[in-house]
């Protein structure tokens, strides 16, 4: 009888185990699911109404905000994001941009661009001598579906509610 238990204990182990990935891979999945959602949200208020939230966002986040006049706009300083290292030192800036369809709905898209800056890249130029200040480099300028996901909890709670209650639903 004893010898039934003990082989008994691998095998609940392994159960455990499998039910506990499960739910993590689930949960990956609601998050995945619900960053998607903010991403394609549109606002049911006008942009002057959201725009102040994205510059709160932004600014708890210790970033120095560049906003183009009359519009609805934002870039910010490269700013490091992580510790230096052998291998090189990285950087992140963002730029967000609010766009207004109609009179009483807005959507807003918040793009993230990383670099690395190695020794051998460190100082390097453009060919007028200065360095390049733009977003030219779209091959690693990505969507923060992370961060849009934080602004509509922000701005607009309850539809942030019925969407992670859709989550929850939807994905086992």
């Amino acid at each position: 009888m004893m010898s039934s238990k003990r082989s008994l204990l691998p095998l609940s182990l392994l159960v455990l185990a499998i039910a506990s990935l499960a739910t993590g891979c689930a949960a990956s999945r609601r998050e995945a699911y619900v960053q998607e959602k903010a991403s394609q949200y549109v606002y049911r208020k006008p942009i002057a109404d959201v725009w102040p939230h994205v510059q709160t966002l932004l600014k708890e986040k210790e970033l120095e905000l560049r906003e183009a006049p009359g519009a609805y706009e934002i870039s910010t300083d490269w700013q490091m994001a992580g510790a230096p290292s052998s291998l090189g030192t990285a950087y992140a800036r963002y730029l967000v941009r609010g766009k207004q369809p109609t009179a009483a709905t807005c959507s807003v898209q918040i793009f993230k661009q990383n670099r690395v800056e190695t020794a051998q890249s460190q100082g390097s130029r453009t060919n007028q001598g200065q360095e390049n200040p733009g977003f030219n480099d779209s091959t690693n300028l990505q969507r923060d579906m992370e961060m849009e996901w934080e602004l509509l909890q922000r701005v607009d709670p309850e539809a942030a509610k019925s969407l992670r209650a859709e989550a929850e639903t939807n994905i086992k």
